[in-house]
Order: C-alpha cells, then structure tokens, then sequence
C-alpha cells in the first residue's frame, strides 16, 4: 500500500522559517531510516503559500487563478512522504517517529492503486493506459 504522508508544520513554515541545524538532522536521519528500510519512494518540504498559486475550477466557469499567501487556510501543507508499507498500521508506526515538533501534525492518505478502479474500468483499458504512463515517468528517472 502506498500511502501520502502530509506534514502539517504549523505558522513557523508558513513564515518561511526554516528548521534550526538540529531538527533538519533529525528529519535527515529519519528520512535515511525510511530510505534503509525501502518504505520511501518520494518526498519534499514546500516553500510558503506566498510563493504559490492556486487555480480554481468554478462550475461552468473559467479557471481563477490566485497567487498567495492562502490566509484563508488554517492548515497549510508544509511538505511530503510517499511511502510504501504492508498496512495502514505500519504506516501509522512510521509515521509516529517522525521528529515533529510541537504543534505539528501528520495526515496520512491512501493512494489510490490501478487495481481499485477495476469496477470501473472492466475492459482493462484505462488501467493498461496508465500503466503505461507509469513505465514513461520511471523510464525519465
């Protein structure tokens, strides 16, 4: 199972402040037990919302495009895991080791699998095309 971990790092992110000496060595060495133990596919902090864009799809309209800061939001993404576990549980035991300070907070989401649109997709076709471009992305690495 794959799993999107969401780091929730608080108002000091959003600032733009970024982790003293210690704490990014802790991330790091988290991060190298997570690579060890083949759990890691991918992951990355995020810069502040100031430095973003959001687009908006209104029903029957034109998309909106809006640059930050997202004041509007109370929890902002401050950066993320994608992880490949056995279970739901594992996940959980990983993610409870991660460094986070106080006040931070770890989403954990599912990643849909091509296998969880078979209902949808009887002939096979749609998930053979994504597999497809699954093979092209590895292939650019």
């Amino acid at each position: 199972m794959r799993f999107m971990v969401i780091m929730y790092p608080g108002p000091q992110a959003e600032a733009g402040v970024l982790p003293d000496e210690k704490t990014l060595a802790e991330m790091g060495k988290f991060n190298e037990e997570l690579v060890k133990a083949g759990v890691l596919l991918g992951g990355e902090g995020l810069k502040p919302s100031s430095q973003g864009v959001r687009i908006r799809f209104p029903a029957g309209g034109k998309p909106q495009v809006s640059d930050g800061p997202f004041t509007e939001a109370k929890e902002l993404i401050g950066g993320f895991w994608i992880i490949q576990v056995k279970s739901k549980e594992e996940a959980v035991e990983w993610m409870k080791r991660c460094p986070a300070a106080g006040g931070e907070m770890i989403e954990l989401r599912p990643v849909f699998e091509t296998e969880d649109f078979a209902p949808s997709d009887p002939s096979g076709d749609l998930r053979a095309a994504e597999h497809r471009l699954r093979e092209q992305v590895a292939a650019k690495k």
